[in-house]
């Protein structure tokens, strides 16, 4: 059998020689104890099924799809089923359809400006809340037990409605998670007319937040701090 070495950074010589030390009480080998460990984390990792719920905060158009190809790349390596939902013909689907992402927005679109016919159907769905079920209902079915890597572009469109619906339904998304990544993406200019504490509890719904600037990724870390902290450095 192929041997390899693994090398652990920050595992100094203080940590081996107390490691050591618990070998040799045990009688066993530090390799022993390094093995069983490692398979111990590895069988959690397979066990715990990921449903990341992430937010993402673009100014524009441009900045998303200078990200989506990097994204593609990504989800392909990563064998995820690479999916989308949000406006029609908007310079962002359009690209994905073209990367060849399942477009798992439910027609009628809730927000479409169509009027007649289209209109009549939009009001078989009783709220937002049914039609966004109904989306998720949608991704799962073709996901066909796939971990999903997911773009939700309808959320913007909702904060633009209605915010309090915006936060329903990323609180309702929280209690019932997909298998996989899903990623709520929202424009600057629609987040920045709400109020702060609206803001600190869209943010708080989500794991992680990131900022698409000019082709660069930034995260966000949201952290609730004493007053004090105002006056030191």
């Amino acid at each position: 059998m192929l041997k390899h070495t693994l090398i652990i950074r920050g595992f100094d010589d203080e940590v081996h020689d107390e490691l050591g030390k618990i070998a040799n009480q045990r009688g066993v080998s530090i390799n022993s104890i390094v093995k069983d460990a490692v398979d111990k984390w590895l069988k959690k990792q397979q066990s715990q099924v990921p449903r990341k719920h992430d937010l993402i905060i673009y100014s524009d158009d441009d900045s998303m799809m200078r990200i989506l190809r990097s994204m593609d790349r990504l989800a392909k390596e990563g064998s995820l089923f690479r999916c989308f939902f949000g406006p029609p013909h908007s310079p962002t689907s359009e690209l994905l359809v073209k990367l060849s992402w399942y477009d798992g927005t439910v027609a009628p679109y809730y927000y479409s400006n169509q009027k007649s016919k289209d209109v009549q159907q939009i009001q078989r769905y009783k709220n937002i809340m049914i039609y966004c079920t109904k989306v998720i209902e949608n991704v799962v079915k073709n996901a066909s037990n796939r971990h999903v890597c997911c773009l939700d572009f309808l959320m913007n469109d909702v904060k633009k409605s209605s915010l309090r619906d915006t936060l329903d339904i990323e609180k309702a998304y929280n209690d019932n998670r997909i298998d996989g990544l899903m990623y709520c993406a929202y424009k600057t200019d629609n987040l920045l007319n709400s109020e702060i504490k609206h803001l600190v509890e869209l943010f708080e719904i989500h794991d992680q937040i990131f900022v698409l600037n000019e082709g660069k990724v930034y995260k966000l870390h949201l952290t609730k701090e004493n007053v004090h902290k105002l006056l030191l450095s």
